[in-house]
């Protein structure tokens, strides 16, 4: 079994392809979680949960690039919801600093605001961080009560930041970018091992090779996996063994 620790099921490039969930479970990827980026997402994530009961898992977040004029409304109706149901992270939250930094304090201010909510709850985070990795760290640092738990979704930062994410008891997210040339991610993960390491697609994005290019779907989390053994040296059995397990441990639930 393997667990796909972040995809947008519900994106419109994945939701016309009613096979994309069903070709999912046949290859073993029987568990997918589903982040969310703002209040317009949200009704298509919910009935994609609804449906999948046992197989797509919700969160519940604003995504730092949807951080706006209107973020303080946008952080209501996230923590109206999270009153409301069951959802199994706050995310996806945190910062990115690539595409725009107008809301830069702003993002911060979402960010702190969302980990509370996250402690409230006792749920993990999902983090995006994209060009502000260490930042990420510094606030989850200070948010750290021994309590607060979650994952570096998509990770490209250092090997000495997987290291201080490590320490701080976090996991981090690894997908279809480690099968790319132009990556520093094998190194680290060589050095670092997957002891806290998780898999993930970003579908629709972000697909492995030799899909990339294309539209990435969780069916293709084995091609990770196989990657993962590839520069790792550790037995794919045991790769796909130890990221699932880490992925119950992350989001709380049973094998």
């Amino acid at each position: 079994m393997y667990i796909d620790t972040h995809t947008h099921l519900y994106d419109e490039k994945l939701v016309a392809d009613s096979q994309q969930i069903p070709r999912a479970i046949a290859a073993g990827v029987t568990r997918m979680f589903m982040p969310n980026c703002d209040s317009e997402t949200i009704p298509g994530m919910l009935a994609l949960a609804d449906q999948w009961p046992d197989n797509c898992f919700p969160m519940m977040g604003l995504h730092p690039t949807y951080v706006k004029e209107n973020y303080k409304d946008e952080l209501v109706i996230v923590a109206d919801w999270l009153a409301k149901r069951k959802f199994w992270a706050v995310g996806e939250i945190g910062l990115d600093y690539y595409w725009d930094v107008t809301f830069k304090e702003q993002q911060k201010e979402a960010f702190a605001y969302q980990i509370d909510l996250a402690l409230q709850y006792d749920i993990p985070i999902v983090i995006h961080s994209r060009n502000a990795e260490q930042d990420c760290i510094d606030i989850v640092r200070s948010k750290q009560n021994g309590k607060l738990t979650g994952v570096f979704h998509c990770f490209s930062g250092t090997t000495e930041q997987a290291e201080q994410i490590a320490d701080l008891g976090f996991y981090i997210g690894v997908g279809g970018s480690l099968t790319y040339k132009k990556n520093t991610l094998p190194e680290t993960l060589r050095e670092v091992g997957i002891k806290n390491v998780v898999l993930e697609t970003d579908a629709p994005y972000l697909a492995p090779i030799p899909h990339r290019g294309k539209r990435n779907e969780s069916s293709y989390i084995p091609l990770v996996a196989v990657k993962i053994a590839e520069v790792t040296g550790i037995p794919y059995l045991d790769v796909a063994d130890i990221t699932t397990n880490n992925a119950n441990k992350l989001f709380k639930m049973k094998p």
